[in-house]
């Protein structure tokens, strides 16, 4: 946000009355709306069930890295340049990729900007939508877990909190903008072969343990 925050101003400032600030908003909204009904409906489920589950993870690693290869290599040519041209039907499109996140090992900016590119986003403007829907959902997200955990939250989980909070906006400023660097003059090749090792690595170990 802190990296997008005069785009994120001009939006808000111009709802009122900017037709392409609504617009705007609206696209990120669509996009917004199947991971928020989805994860209302199977958060329970997803953190009873899948998230005990290592073999999910691991094979989520792996999955999405093959993907991520195929997209890269037979994608279709991209059509859209600017994250602000991106049509609702596609936003709406991106937003059902981003559903897959809620399995574990599925990475949902991985899942968004894969989504986003097979959509015909060129990698820039779909690495952008993914911020830029990232916003709400993880808002969202971190709402959702905060109710729930409201009667268990003391003095010193506000601590724990504020401390993440701080590192992981550290760890954002460093990594967002070089991310988008690289992500525009190699794509997610290196990102994907990562993802096969790990999620192989993983399968080894959990073979290992069963033996």
């Amino acid at each position: 946000m802190w990296l997008y925050r005069t785009k994120i101003v001009r939006v808000v400032a111009g709802l009122p009355s900017d037709p392409e600030a609504r617009r705007f908003a609206l696209m990120v909204f669509v996009a917004f709306l199947p991971a928020a009904v989805a994860g209302i409906l199977f958060a329970g489920y997803v953190k009873r069930v899948l998230y005990t589950t290592p073999a999910v993870i691991a094979w989520s690693f792996i999955i999405g890295g093959i993907v991520m290869l195929i997209v890269e290599r037979y994608r279709p040519e991209p059509v859209v340049q600017n994250v602000d041209h991106t049509s609702l039907a596609r936003a709406l499109g991106i937003g059902a990729c981003q559903v897959l996140a809620l399995i574990p090992g599925v990475s949902r900016s991985g899942a968004t900007i894969v989504g986003a590119m097979l959509l015909r986003l060129d990698r820039p403007a779909a690495a952008e939508f993914s911020f830029f829907l990232a916003m709400p959902t993880m808002a969202g997200a971190f709402v959702h877990d905060m109710l729930e955990a409201r009667h268990n939250l003391g003095p010193e989980r506000a601590a724990e909190i504020a401390v993440g909070f701080v590192m992981a906006f550290i760890a954002a400023l460093l990594v967002v903008k070089p991310f988008l660097g690289v992500v525009r003059r190699v794509g997610f090749v290196p990102f994907a072969w990562y993802r096969i090792a790990a999620g192989v690595l993983l399968l080894i170990a959990l073979v290992a343990q069963a033996l």
